[in-house]
């Protein structure tokens, strides 16, 4: 395996080649993190014949800070916060309140242009399989296991091309199963992994769902 991907569309086709495992669990459903997380997805939906939906989760950014993840909020709201960023930097519970409901307002928003009027997939009872595009810090994904599981999913696996091996080791106490193309020691930004990173639209978005849906129903 090459050290970067060429794009997320390549990292999906990667990794859904290490999660061949997975193509006959019953119920299979692919999860992706929007944005970045559903070129990923689209590919391991597509190989395994599973359907495809995303689990929107914001990150809390620090007033002023923003790049710096205070926690993260993901769809049924699952709030997740980072205590070695909000406590030394003293932010109030009415701070982190406001933040809050406004990546709420985000996170409605988003699923209804990814979504339109379709209704969320139900993972109750499902193996699901989670995808973000790599994995910086972990509190994102961890406040979408935790939503993930207030579903009652039967098994989660957790499928990302690149993150630190000291994250990957805390993730997989999370999961039934962590798949992770490239654990570097040290990540450095989860762009410098790949060739093209451009930013995915809310518009890419909602072809590749609409595409996916496409081909389950003419399956």
């Amino acid at each position: 395996m090459a050290l970067r991907f060429p794009d997320r569309r390549a990292a999906g086709r990667h990794l859904a080649r290490l999660l061949q495992h997975r193509a006959g669990d019953p119920g299979l459903l692919v999860l992706a993190l929007p944005r970045g997380g559903v070129p990923v997805a689209f590919e391991i939906a597509h190989a395994l014949g599973a359907p495809l939906d995303v689990l929107v989760v914001r990150k809390l950014g620090v007033p002023g800070q923003e790049e710096l993840a205070a926690g993260a909020l993901a769809s049924g709201g699952i709030r997740v916060l980072n205590p070695e960023v909000v406590e030394p930097l003293g932010i109030t519970a009415d701070v982190l309140d406001e933040i809050t409901a406004r990546e709420q307002h985000e996170i409605d928003r988003q699923e209804q242009v990814f979504r339109g009027t379709r209704p969320r997939l139900d993972p109750g009872g499902r193996t699901v399989i989670l995808v973000d595009d790599g994995v910086a810090t972990d509190s994102t994904v961890r406040a979408a296991v935790r939503a993930l599981r207030t579903r009652e999913p039967r098994r989660t696996v957790l499928a990302v091309p690149v993150a630190a091996r000291d994250i990957v080791r805390r993730l997989e106490d999370e999961v039934d199963e962590c798949v992770c193309a490239l654990e570097p020691e040290v990540l450095d930004g989860v762009s410098l992994w790949y060739d093209d990173f451009r930013q995915t639209t809310d518009a890419e978005v909602r072809a590749l769902l609409d595409a996916a849906r496409a081909h389950e129903d003419a399956g």
